[in-house]
């Protein structure tokens, strides 16, 4: 099997299509550099049957909640709040890089940011906007169970 240099590979992994996600490392900054919607994820990899998403995020997302799994955040880039709502209170969880924040199933939240980007990881089909949300969606929210890297999905 031939190799491929690493510089190589960091070009075209991050737009390996998912059917063959497993023979080609994903670049995530490649990746995020490859689209520029906010709150819109895109899936780089599965693992079993859970999604590893990657989104821009700037603004306010949407209160809302996942009645059957957490959601977890890693923060790869600037600053991301999650407010949450629990047991009649609610309280905001400021996240920056490199942090990462597990929002417990049936916990209403709701993320906003000054800019900038997150990996989460949730069961594949899992909507970004939950089982229910409180309000409209913002037109800047996409209601999504996340997009490849190509937007097409």
């Amino acid at each position: 099997m031939p190799m491929i240099a690493f510089h190589e590979r960091r070009e075209t992994a991050a737009f390996a299509m998912l059917d063959v996600m497993t023979n080609a490392p994903v670049n995530l900054h490649a990746a995020l550099a490859s689209f520029s919607d906010i709150y819109s994820p895109r899936i780089v990899g599965r693992v079993n049957d859970y999604d590893v998403r990657i989104a821009h995020a700037r603004g306010e997302h949407v209160w809302h909640v996942h009645e059957d799994t957490d959601e977890f955040f890693l923060v790869l880039d600037g600053t991301f709040d999650v407010s949450l709502r629990e047991d009649g209170q609610e309280r905001t969880v400021r996240l920056r890089g490199g942090d990462i924040f597990v929002v417990p199933r049936g916990t209403e939240h709701k993320p906003s940011s000054a800019g900038g980007a997150i990996l989460m990881f949730e069961p594949s089909g899992t909507l970004t906007t939950g089982d229910r949300h409180e309000g409209e969606i913002p037109s800047h929210v996409d209601s999504t169970a996340g997009h490849d890297l190509t937007g097409t999905s």
